[in-house]
């Protein structure tokens, strides 16, 4: 379904106001990758920008989320993040306006670059574990109302919320409840006692670019300051970070020994989040972590 006229117009007025001076969108082109969203790039007068559109009553403040995730992860200044140019409602519709990032093919420089920046990232710290606001992950919500401790962070604003989602669906039996309670009186064991990281939140193979000049660009953010295992742990979950990125990364800021034993514990979260999107087989690697575990 095209663009209506009044967002299109809207649209103009938002680029005009961002350049100083009157922009004319040309054409508005639907592009793949999301499943969540419809995203646009848009031909203009003053170059392409990138536009993501979904229904304002179903998701009122995805958009608002994102974008703040989106401009805490340019603040750091560790890796570039596409600039948000503007965010709203028309209508039916709500929408993201960002800058167009041109890409190119990815290069064993490009990984090591990415691992770098990612530790720099990582270094960003706050006095709790969460984000003074929630968002999302996905199209689910994400609940992030701070706690100092990681362990109970991960346990009431992580694991409960997607276990009882899931419960409540039918999706898990109750026998799998019991073994997150058993799981949940020895996860403060488990992991290293560190300072709360920001990050991504969603660091899959499909959150990020590479820039023309080769840069690595964090796109898709579900932002919060966590564990920092947690964005390693999630590059791993679907493949498609090479070796160097690994290498990259512990050269700059190294990972507690363990870390590797670690990784389906953080993807926990991931899992379950899959599993109240999708069901199917994320059920099972779920209790394949939980027997690792307890």
């Amino acid at each position: 379904m095209p663009l209506s006229g009044s967002l299109i117009e809207q649209l103009s007025e938002r680029l005009s106001h961002h350049l100083g001076a009157a922009v004319d969108i040309e054409q508005a082109d639907p592009v793949g990758g999301g499943s969540i969203n419809d995203a646009w790039r848009l031909a203009t007068n003053a170059g392409p920008f990138f536009l993501k559109t979904n229904s304002a009553d179903r998701f009122p403040s995805l958009f608002e989320a994102e974008a703040d995730g989106l401009q805490r992860l340019q603040a750091a200044d560790a890796l570039r993040v596409p600039t948000v140019i503007a965010f709203g409602e028309d209508h039916d519709d709500t929408f993201l306006l960002l800058e167009h990032i041109e890409q190119d093919l990815r290069t064993e420089a490009f990984w090591e670059r990415f691992g770098t920046g990612l530790a720099a990232l990582h270094r960003h710290t706050w006095g709790h574990f969460g984000l003074e606001r929630d968002n999302h992950i996905g199209s689910l919500e994400q609940v992030n109302t701070p706690l100092d401790s990681w362990a109970e962070f991960f346990i009431h604003r992580r694991l409960e919320p997607m276990l009882k989602m899931a419960r409540d669906h039918r999706r898990v039996e109750a026998g799998m409840a019991f073994r997150f309670e058993r799981l949940f009186h020895k996860l403060d064991g488990l992991f290293p006692h560190e300072p709360p990281a920001l990050l991504h939140g969603d660091l899959w193979s499909g959150n990020f670019l590479c820039a023309a000049d080769g840069a690595p660009v964090l796109i898709d953010p579900a932002v919060y300051y966590g564990h920092r295992e947690m964005d390693i742990a999630m590059s791993r979950l679907f493949g498609g970070f090479e070796a160097g990125f690994y290498t990259a990364y512990n050269a700059a800021w190294p990972l507690e020994q363990g870390w590797q034993d670690r990784l389906d514990l953080c993807n926990l979260y991931p899992l379950l989040v899959h599993v109240n999107l999708f069901g199917g087989g994320y059920v099972a690697q779920v209790e394949g972590v939980l027997r690792k575990f307890v």
